[in-house]
């Protein structure tokens, strides 16, 4: 039991270190821009600053303020969730790397709704006259966890068609 322990502590401390790195570059860009201010760095990408009421790309961003404890109730019940299925799962490497990206992000998102009321996001993409709805490190995250889940699926099926009697 002690092992699965320390297993699950892994995920757990990498799932703290999407939150720490989220945090702090929210507080920088939170206080080192104003607000819809951008700064240049490529052809297609700028840092901004812009806050986030709602869900991912802004949905229900024009609620009356209640959405703000709905998105953080479901993103409290989707953590206790991930830390579940991380101690149901600790053999498994990429699934529970997922997991983690996950539980960081959605966490780190908690956070900004819980302190101001909206989520702070950064990094804006865009092509001539088209934008990528701005985002952050724990959107990124949250993202990178989901590409992994879907991976971790395919890998497992793949695995199942090669098993012998599998035809």
């Amino acid at each position: 039991m002690h092992s699965g322990r320390s297993s699950l502590w892994r995920w757990l401390i990498l799932a703290a270190l999407v939150v720490l790195f989220d945090q702090i570059t929210k507080i920088w860009f939170d206080t080192n821009l104003q607000f819809g201010e951008r700064l240049h760095v490529l052809s297609f990408f700028d840092f901004t600053l812009l806050y986030n009421t709602g869900a991912a790309f802004s949905f229900l961003a024009d609620g009356q303020g209640w959405q703000r404890w709905f998105f953080t109730a479901i993103a409290i019940g989707a953590a206790g969730l991930i830390v579940y299925l991380l101690r149901r799962s600790l053999g498994e490497p990429l699934f529970c790397t997922a997991l983690a990206c996950i539980l960081g992000g959605a966490i780190g998102n908690v956070i900004d709704r819980i302190q101001h009321g909206h989520v702070i996001d950064f990094l804006l993409f865009y092509w001539n006259d088209w934008f990528f709805p701005a985002f952050n490190i724990a959107d990124a995250s949250i993202t990178i966890g989901a590409i992994l889940l879907v991976l971790d699926e395919l890998l497992k099926m793949r695995r199942q068609r090669r098993k012998p009697g599998k035809g």
